[in-house]
């Protein structure tokens, strides 16, 4: 097999290019030392139904992730329409991100805090986690998960919205 040359991209031609790209948004929530963090995660996905695996990509310079990453077992919180507050909170670094935040106790023995009004819950246990250039690819299994009713927060073009059939 041949091997191709490197091709050099413009990093905000990348950026912009792939912006085009909707994806749905996310809070990584877990228990770690006794308390709740999380982080806002646009980078996950659906890998595998046999057996069933999410994937997410946090960013190497994420503060959260190294202590969630601990925890091994999580929550992915999927986010709704009206939450556009709640994943700019919790893409803040250094703040209380759970102050005034609604939230129940995980459900399943090790898993992460679900925050009221989501509209998902997918509970999980971290499988592996690979280098994934400036961001890790870490991949788990699904423990338990739970839909609710509404429409998801989308981020598109560096920009929050809603889904619209």
């Amino acid at each position: 097999m041949e091997s191709e040359a490197l091709v050099t991209l413009d990093r905000a031609e990348f950026r912009s290019v792939l912006g085009h790209f909707a994806s749905g948004v996310v809070v990584i929530t877990a228990i770690v030392d006794g308390r709740p963090v999380g982080f806002t995660c646009q980078s996950f996905f659906s890998l595998s139904l046999d057996p069933p695996l999410v994937a997410l990509a946090p960013g190497r310079s994420s503060t959260s992730w190294p202590k969630i990453a601990r925890a091994e077992r999580l929550c992915v919180n999927v986010l709704a329409a009206g939450q556009e507050a709640l994943a700019r909170a919790f893409a803040v670094s250094g703040a209380d991100k759970f102050s005034g935040v609604g939230w129940s106790a995980p459900s399943t023995p090790g898993g992460g805090p679900r925050l009221h009004g989501a509209l998902a819950w997918i509970d999980r246990v971290v499988e592996q986690v690979h280098d994934g250039g400036d961001h890790f690819l870490v991949i788990a299994a699904v423990l338990g998960l739970v839909a609710g009713q509404g429409s998801p927060l989308v981020f598109y073009r560096g920009g929050f919205g809603s889904f619209a059939a």
